[in-house]
């Protein structure tokens, strides 16, 4: 069974840095890709960045790009975010996700869409306030 655990959200000002991780449980880890999503209150859930299962290929959203990195641990079944100059703007439920070994398509390792992801964490809390 396919089990995903946030951690590292928190409290922070704006232009300061967070790091979010997010452990696999019961599941081959280093054969899925990897996406982190994120909803603000009163909006749908935003694709953020997705890392393949080798860890070679990542892929940012335009709001994220230059900020945030994606890595993983295949070793330690461990996902990363690490977040810098963070905005108000980023304040968010922030979710691990990944999608179901039977849906994969060849060639893709992300999808933008939310609906798109069948496994999900249960989510750590970012806040960007002064």
């Amino acid at each position: 069974e396919v089990q995903l655990v946030e951690s590292g959200g928190g409290l922070v000002q704006p232009g300061g840095s967070l790091r979010l991780s997010c452990a696999a449980v019961g599941f081959a880890f280093g054969t899925y890709d990897m996406s982190w999503l994120r909803q603000a209150p009163g909006k749908e859930a935003e694709w953020v960045s997705a890392i393949n299962s080798g860890g070679d290929r990542t892929a940012y959203a335009d709001s994220v790009k230059g900020r945030f990195t994606i890595s993983r641990d295949n070793v330690e079944n461990t996902l990363y975010l690490q977040m810098n100059s963070l905005k108000p703007e980023d304040t968010a439920v922030y979710f691990c996700a990944t999608r179901s070994r039977d849906r994969r398509e060849s060639g893709r390792y992300y999808y933008t869409s939310a609906y798109e992801y069948d496994y999900w964490g249960q989510g750590t809390q970012v806040t960007v306030s002064s």
